[in-house]
């Protein structure tokens, strides 16, 4: 006896909960330099997307070193600036994995 083929069922789309497009979801890690030298490991949770963020504790160019070691853990791209106000050089990091090591000094960043 010949098989009957088998028959598929439309399965229901998942269900999908709208996300605001005006944020980048997750953390962005820096690293500062504090007191007394120590290493001191910076989070943004959910940073803004479109909006320059300069770092507070880095802001001033002329009051200490710029920080470093960024880690972009964001659904969204990073392009970090060696200024303030996203100003001067950029380099972008891709979302979820992207990073930087000590050279890669930043001051400000963008998401989006």
């Amino acid at each position: 006896m010949p098989r009957r083929p088998r028959r598929f069922r439309r399965r229901h789309a998942p269900l999908t909960l709208p996300v605001s497009a005006s944020a980048a979801t997750g953390e962005f890690q820096y690293t500062v330099t504090g007191l007394g030298g120590r290493s001191l490991r910076v989070i943004l949770d959910d940073p803004a997307s479109g909006e320059c963020v300069t770092l507070p504790e880095v802001a001033d160019p002329g009051a200490g070193s710029p920080a470093h070691s960024p880690r972009n853990r964001t659904t969204s791209t990073a392009t970090v600036f060696t200024e303030p106000g996203c100003e001067g050089d950029c380099f972008t990091l891709r979302p979820v994995t992207g990073h930087g090591s000590a050279r890669l000094q930043l001051r400000s960043v963008v998401f989006g």
